[in-house]
């Protein structure tokens, strides 16, 4: 975890930082480490984040190239999981298991979260699928 994100579990933890701002730094954490494995320290969070407010990422589309641009959805955090997301939070700082914390670990493969980077790889494959189909068709 990047002493940045770092600062602001911290700042949650102490009462500090308001939750929407500990959601946006650790989601941009999380989906920008994805692929290099440093993003699992964050999971704890993250599966408390997305319970509580599901689809936090948007796709977009690429101005002028393919692929798919990955935004933060901004919205207001249910003040109903505050505790739940503490709670993950002082796990995450302590390096314990969230199921130490009390809460519950939901399968990655069940995961909305996780299959972010998958669908948009999906995706970029269909359209690259479609545009290649269409180019071969054109005289």
């Amino acid at each position: 975890m990047s002493s940045s994100v770092r600062r602001e579990v911290e700042g949650f933890v102490a009462g500090r930082v308001k939750a929407e701002r500990l959601v946006i730094a650790v989601a941009a954490a999380y989906y920008r480490e994805a692929g290099n494995g440093k993003r699992e320290t964050l999971r704890p969070l993250i599966d408390v984040i997305d319970r509580a407010s599901p689809g936090i990422v948007e796709l977009g589309i690429v101005p002028g190239g393919t692929g798919f641009e990955i935004r933060l959805a901004e919205r207001p955090f249910p003040r109903q999981y505050e505790a739940e997301l503490r709670r993950a939070a002082e796990a995450v700082l302590s390096g314990s298991e969230i199921r130490d914390a009390g809460c519950v670990n939901v399968p990655e493969a069940t995961h909305p979260a996780s299959r972010i980077p998958h669908l948009a790889s999906r995706i970029s494959h269909l359209v690259s699928w479609i545009r290649n189909l269409f180019s071969r068709a054109s005289p």
